[in-house]
């Protein structure tokens, strides 16, 4: 229940998460310490509103490579995540090798990013591209 709560509000003080469980304050923060060193807890963040931020272009990236080795695979990860604008980077099954979720201000800025940094990383064979017209759900929270 710890983990739900500071998944809808990281905000909130140990003692209002005590009030809320009917807990004292120690094993609250005794637990939530113990969620922190296991890594379950990997940090407490605010969640921005991108089309607020003006980065209303939301495009995922289907990406095949050619070479499949280890060290070709590491080599593109590194390089691909090293970019600001990629948001996710996910190693997939299927057509495609990795899909990358990307958030830009607009086409224009896409195009930059398409040819001054993707065209620039090796090991690319096919890129495809989708770009979202709305979104439906997006949320962080994962069910406990």
């Amino acid at each position: 229940r710890i983990l739900e709560i500071l998944q809808e509000d990281s905000r909130k003080t140990i003692r209002e998460i005590s009030q809320e469980l009917n807990l004292t304050t120690t094993p609250v923060f005794e637990r939530i310490k113990k969620l922190e060193k296991a890594g379950i807890i990997k940090q407490y963040v605010a969640l921005l509103d991108t089309r607020k931020l003006g980065r209303k272009l939301h495009a995922f990236i289907d990406i095949s490579i050619k070479d499949h080795s280890k060290a070709a695979i590491d080599s593109f990860v590194e390089e691909i995540i090293s970019h600001p604008e990629v948001q996710a980077c996910y190693h997939i099954t299927g057509v495609s090798d990795f899909l990358l979720k990307i958030i830009l201000e607009d086409v224009e800025q896409y195009n930059e990013f398409v040819l001054n940094k993707l065209s620039t990383v090796p090991n690319i064979g096919k890129v495809e591209t989708r770009f979202s017209l709305s979104t439906r759900k997006d949320t962080h929270m994962i069910r406990i």
